[in-house]
């Protein structure tokens, strides 16, 4: 990518996120966010990445405090036994527990899964939240750039190797759930489809919003083959808008300063991001509905692209090869 490019991608990334705070103030002064009033979820067991920081601990919290099973998915291990111990104060909940998942590692993918499984226990809520934010150019222990390798392909393959479990816990009337967390980035996202890893040339901006962007695509073409095999799972995917978490250690400086400063006013605490994930994970009002792209709690159109079923299938099939995995969309469309 040329300089010109990559000046480019970060001046777009920056002007969306400034469009949402824009949107979200004016919000926060006629009325605010309103957290979403939801049923309590006893004997209902949810996967949440991320779940010790950020977004996805609010998102962990907030599911406990419904009476789920939590577990927290994640390699933050150090910190782990103090989240853990402080949701189950909070929510009175002793069902939540940490389990060890490095999203950058396929290896570590495969081995979490195991480890869950060996519980024998169901799935009904499957949170991919966890994810990386502009960081410097890198790579997973893979190989694959660190965006696209931990917050879609790791995302992708976790999913994949749960499906089983979730399809055996659903059921007619109550779908078990994948809850995917993009972000209004995905809108200036471009997917090169010849050079996902960036070898080109590097732009944290620009490949920050391709992993967001391959995340949307991912969960319409997921909710087709669900659809297809008549599988009681649905999958949406939600906006949480910016949001107040330590993600931003890699931003432009400005950034950083006006979040230091007016993060409190301007951004979203991570609770009031967290709502849309929980929403999706438990109302009634999606029982059966997939494929929706959900921002404060309501169904809005992602990119026109996101909609293009051969580019779904296209980037389906290329993420099957890189995590080993078999495509199975040929036979779910041709049987």
């Amino acid at each position: 990518m040329s300089p010109l490019s990559a000046a480019r991608a970060a001046v777009r990334v920056y002007a969306a996120g400034a469009a949402v705070v824009l949107a979200q103030l004016v919000r926060r002064c006629v009325g605010g966010f309103a957290e979403p009033v939801l049923a309590p979820q006893p004997e209902r067991v949810a996967i949440v990445t991320g779940g010790t920081d950020g977004i996805g601990y609010s998102t962990a919290k907030h599911l406990a405090r419904l009476g789920m099973h939590v577990i927290l998915a994640g390699n933050n291990d150090s910190s782990a036994p103090d989240v853990v111990r402080k949701i189950q104060e909070e929510t009175l909940n002793d069902k939540v527990e940490f389990l060890y998942c490095d999203l950058a590692s396929l290896r570590s993918i495969r081995q979490f899964v195991q480890k869950f499984k060996k519980k024998k226990i169901p799935l009904h809520v499957l949170v991919n939240n966890a994810g990386v934010m502009m960081v410097p150019e890198r790579t997973t222990e893979d190989g694959f750039e660190e965006h696209f390798g931990l917050n879609y392909l790791g995302h992708f393959l976790l999913t994949n190797l749960l499906l089983d479990t979730l399809k055996e816990s659903g059921a007619p009337g109550r779908s078990a759930r994948v809850v995917t967390v993009s972000s209004a980035t995905h809108y200036i996202g471009e997917l090169d489809m010849d050079d996902l890893q960036g070898s080109r040339g590097y732009s944290p901006h620009a490949a920050y919003a391709q992993s967001k962007l391959a995340l949307v695509l991912f969960t319409y073409h997921l909710q087709r083959l669900l659809a297809a095999q008549g599988s009681p799972v649905t999958a949406n995917v939600v906006d949480p808008g910016v949001v107040n978490t330590d993600l931003y250690r890699h931003v432009f400086w400005g950034t950083r300063l006006i979040k230091k400063l007016f993060g409190w006013w301007f951004f979203k605490t991570p609770d009031e991001g967290a709502w849309t994930s929980v929403y999706a994970a438990v109302t009634p009002d999606l029982e059966g509905l997939g494929g929706r792209y959900l921002y404060n709690e309501k169904e809005t159109k992602s990119l026109a692209v996101t909609y293009d079923l051969d580019l779904q299938t296209e980037l389906w099939a290329r993420s099957c090869q890189m995590t080993g995995i078999t495509d199975v969309t040929q036979d779910t469309f041709s049987g």
